[in-house]
């Protein structure tokens, strides 16, 4: 007979209830985000009434999780970035004439002397005066040459050396360069990534599409041009040592020098060794902060390898300018007065206060390794976000109050109880995305659209079923009792299967279809739910009080 054991009223009831206790925030949106964003500006230290005001507008014992909303709800900027990975094979060269000249000076007596001719971006081409020497001079250079970190290149060096006459070229390895590739496109994704988490911004869409290419979606921004800007700057942060400082655009450097403007000298050029003795790679922190005059700057800590270095050159150089390099512009380029241990120093310019600020952020998110070229951007409005969200809206709502109708006539009573049911499916539904910390987009309401569909379709099997029962002659307890039994079968059946079509849709998709199929699968296991057991509960309660003789459906 229809019986449902305590326990498991218990706990039905009590799973309906948590869902939508952590649904309600999302019934207060504003007032909840602007509590969680003061929450977590005051634990980052600004403790001002404004934030304390906000911190009071939603109960701290009240759950705060909240809906994220995507792109196309909330509005924000669109980037699609190419990641220029030929940078880094010319970067990987000028690294490795240093050590290639280190390699060969003990050998003068046999390769002669060493000179670093002009050479392709992603080659070094080093000339020995002693041309009898150069099967030395190929085997200690080959000796430089790195087993390639990657499965596919088990077996192969990360060099190529070979020469031409007297000359040395030196260059990456096919292997080398593919392997290169991947760790560049996904340093940059992380960089990109924590760059903007240091803005604070929220649920950014960043990911990989493609050989070369970073996907970056982030709501509620200004526009394409603003994010451009946090995430655009590559922050190339090195120290190199000064060879000369003047004024003429047309002054030939030198073979391994290299000619960059001053940052606050309009006019003046420092030549400058083009090897860097650190670079911002071994940057461990930065933070804004102010110099002895009280001016905006930034203070910088080497991680040991960097300190040891830094250290070592300061000691050795002391007397010498040194110039500090961003972005292929000298911000500084102090003398040195002593030795520097302990790895950490200070950047001094003409910065103002949110200048210093961005700097430090953009040197402890790390530098980018290459260039990014942006392929496509745009800006969606807040106000189309807006209207999205209204259209979405009046969608949902149309599509709930046409299945409550036919819910009603269709099946009176049992229809009500399934209405029911359907209401606290979607409060399930904005419990779990909330618990979660899903991102909503447009094509996640079409899905919860959806699912206000598919959540009565289980219902209207097992009303059905009962109905076809009903009419064997049995009594009504036994009716019910075997409609949701009969009808579990292909209940389960229908929804498994396009649980994996939503399934296969979240794995091989991205962006939207992603939004779309989170709510589509959570939508089919809130739906299994309440249809199951939400449903069967309403009805074994009403029927343990009624008692009822026949029943209707």
């Amino acid at each position: 007979m229809l019986q449902i054991d305590l326990w498991k009223r218990i706990l039905i009831a009590l799973t309906c209830a948590v869902g939508l206790w952590l649904a309600m925030p999302n019934a207060f949106y504003t007032n909840v985000e602007r509590h969680n964003d003061a929450v977590q500006a005051i634990e980052l230290g600004a403790n001002t009434p404004e934030n304390q005001a906000d911190r009071s507008l939603w109960p701290g014992w009240m759950p705060s999780g909240l809906v994220n909303l995507g792109l196309d709800l909330r509005g924000g900027a669109h980037l699609l970035a190419e990641v220029q990975v030929e940078d880094v094979y010319a970067a990987r060269m000028q690294a490795a004439w240093p050590e290639i000249r280190d390699a060969l000076r003990p050998e003068r007596a046999t390769v002669g002397t060493i000179r670093l001719q002009p050479s392709a971006d992603d080659e070094v081409r080093v000339r020995i005066s002693e041309p009898d020497g150069m099967a030395r001079a190929l085997e200690i250079v080959r000796g430089l040459a790195r087993p390639v970190q990657t499965i596919t290149g088990v077996g192969a060096t990360d060099i190529d050396v070979r020469s031409s006459g007297d000359i040395i070229i030196v260059s990456l390895s096919e292997a080398e360069k593919l392997a290169t590739d991947e760790r560049t496109v996904q340093q940059s994704l992380e960089i990109i990534r924590r760059r903007i988490d240091e803005v604070g911004t929220r649920e950014p869409t960043i990911q990989r599409q493609g050989a070369d290419r970073i996907l970056i979606q982030v709501p509620g921004i200004g526009s394409a041009s603003e994010l451009k800007e946090i995430i655009g700057t590559t922050a190339q942060l090195t120290f190199n040592p000064v060879v000369t400082r003047g004024i003429d655009p047309d002054a030939a450097p030198g073979i391994g020098n290299k000619i960059v403007p001053s940052l606050d000298e309009p006019g003046v050029l420092y030549t400058i060794e083009a090897a860097p003795v650190v670079t911002g790679e071994e940057l461990v922190d930065a933070q804004p902060a102010f110099d002895q005059n009280g001016r905006p700057a930034v203070n910088f800590r080497f991680n040991t390898s960097g300190a040891r270095k830094f250290g070592d050159y300061t000691a050795e150089n002391i007397g010498s300018p040194f110039a500090i390099v961003l972005d292929d512009e000298v911000v500084s380029a102090p003398t040195i007065q002593s030795h520097i241990p302990g790895g950490s120093g200070i950047i001094t310019g003409r910065f103002t206060i949110e200048e210093s600020t961005n700097l430090a952020v953009l040197l402890r998110a790390g530098a980018l390794p290459a260039g990014l070229e942006f392929l496509e951007e745009r800006t969606i409005g807040p106000e189309l976000g807006q209207d999205s969200i209204d259209a979405g809206k009046v969608a949902t709502i149309v599509a709930f109050a046409a299945v409550l109708v036919f819910m009603f006539l269709s099946y009176g009573l049992f229809g009500l109880f399934a209405n029911v049911a359907l209401i606290i499916n979607i409060g399930l539904i904005f419990g779990l995305l909330s618990l979660i910390g899903a991102t909503l987009t447009l094509p996640g309401i079409a899905g919860i659209v959806l699912t206000v569909g598919m959540a009565v379709d289980a219902n209207v099997l097992i009303f059905e079923r009962i109905r076809e029962e009903l009419k064997t002659s049995k009594g009504p307890a036994r009716a019910i009792e075997l409609g949701y039994e009969k009808a579990l079968s292909a209940i389960l059946d229908a929804n498994i299967t396009t649980f994996i079509t939503a399934t296969i849709l979240f794995a091989m998709g991205s962006g939207p279809v992603r939004g779309f199929a989170i709510t589509l699968g959570l939508g089919i296991l809130t739906s299994v739910f309440t249809a199951i057991f939400v449903t069967r509960l309403l009805v074994v309660i009403w029927f343990e009080r009624r008692r009822p003789k026949t029943i209707e459906i």
